[in-house]
């Protein structure tokens, strides 16, 4: 196999540090924006101490994204063309800052968003996220390895009832962005 996935639970630090133990080639976090029902924007995060890789990679995805779902890329006090370094008021920062490789926080798409919630629900809407997933993946890490998937609220010590913000319509952040990824590993290990 080129390319093999595995997931990463516990609190953020924790899977930072069991990414770097296996030699991962990539660190991933997928979450879904909130907090706005007129949200419309693509944004991909990376952390304050983040590689050139990674900020290059966070750049390339937001594109594509934008691309394949009309969004604008995410241009305000915190981002630009598509890509914050360290997030907004540095919220989702510690969940990559521990990593030894590449590592980028996905925010496609708004969850409080009745039209992007009702394309997150949908097989079809997941299906296009992962392929920008897979993708960018493609384009960056043509030789393979293994890939660190980490599913944003979800499967933490800490807080394990937490999943984020509420999809417009039902449902939640966490469980649609672990969909994503679960698409994203089966394109990547079948290849």
């Amino acid at each position: 196999m080129k390319y093999s996935v595995k997931f990463y639970k516990g609190d953020y630090n924790t899977r930072q540090a069991l990414a770097n133990k296996d030699n991962a080639i990539l660190y991933v976090e997928h979450h879904f924006n909130g907090g706005s029902r007129t949200g419309n924007y693509t944004l991909a995060n990376v952390a304050t101490n983040a590689s050139k890789i990674s900020k290059w990679f966070a750049s390339a995805y937001a594109e594509r994204v934008s691309v394949a779902f009309r969004t604008p890329l995410a241009n305000n006090d915190f981002a630009f063309n598509g890509v914050s370094i360290g997030g907004y008021r540095h919220r989702g920062n510690g969940n990559l800052y521990l990593t030894a490789m590449p590592a980028v926080l996905l925010e496609p798409l708004f969850a409080s968003n009745p039209k992007h919630a009702q394309v997150i629900r949908t097989v079809d809407g997941q299906q296009k996220l992962a392929q920008c997933l897979v993708d960018t993946i493609k384009d960056f890490f043509p030789k393979g390895g293994l890939i660190a998937f980490s599913v944003g609220h979800k499967y933490k010590k800490s807080e394990p009832n937490d999943r984020g913000v509420i999809l417009a319509g039902g449902g939640t952040e966490a469980d649609y962005a672990e969909q994503v990824l679960l698409k994203a590993q089966q394109i990547l290990e079948s290849e």
